[in-house]
């Protein structure tokens, strides 16, 4: 039995999404939530198998939950379900562990599928939106930006392009969580960036070809 809990703000489109997955014999919805706050809690307490979630959120990002469950349970896994096409959400689906990102327009049977193919193990994007995150990531374009950095800004800027908090960073590099959140922030002012998704994307892009295994991505 395939354990899911879902988070979207719209009840009515939790009851859509009950009512269709309710109807397979091997799926089971264990709760639901309509924020940030409450998935954390409910989440915590259900372990689901999938999380089906949305990216915009009343108190918070879908996508800063996603990073948050897969660092508590990394057995959990992430579903984004969302009516945005947005890069730069996608591109924070993928650094944040989840592993499929598909629109609402989804037909049923295919989203159905796709959360099978999900609790099985497999990491999964729609093709369209991965083909556009494969062609952003994948391009290297050196960027001179980066010189500026010192060198443990260096060191913690590739961390941050694997989906870490700055709790894991801080426990890697043996430093306080305040003291890597300062060391983040003063590189994102070099870099003239805002958030932490643009600073992942800067340093994927700026590596050589044939460095990054697209598939450990998506």
């Amino acid at each position: 039995m395939i354990r899911v809990f879902l988070v979207d703000d719209h009840e009515l489109v939790r009851r859509g999404i009950a009512g269709l997955l309710g109807l397979e014999d091997d799926i089971e919805i264990v709760g639901e939530a309509g924020t940030v706050h409450q998935a954390e809690v409910r989440i915590a307490a259900t372990q689901p198998d999938v999380v089906l979630l949305d990216v915009r959120l009343p108190d918070g990002s879908g996508i800063d939950l996603c990073r948050d469950v897969r660092s508590a349970s990394p057995t959990i896994r992430c579903l984004i379900l969302t009516a945005y096409d947005d890069d730069d959400a996608i591109d924070a689906a993928v650094l944040a562990g989840a592993a499929g990102y598909v629109l609402k327009d989804v037909r049923g049977s295919g989203l159905v599928e796709t959360l099978r193919k999900v609790a099985a193990g497999r990491q999964l994007l729609d093709p369209l939106l991965m083909r556009k995150v494969v062609e952003r990531i994948v391009a290297p374009t050196g960027d001179s930006r980066l010189e500026t950095l010192t060198a443990r800004e260096k060191q913690i800027l590739p961390l941050i392009a694997d989906g870490l908090t700055n709790r894991e960073i801080g426990a890697k590099l043996s430093l306080a969580e305040k003291t890597v959140k300062n060391y983040v922030s003063g590189l994102l002012s070099k870099l003239g960036l805002q958030r932490r998704t643009q600073a992942a994307i800067l340093h994927l892009e700026s590596r050589p070809a044939g460095t990054l295994n697209i598939e450990d991505r998506v």
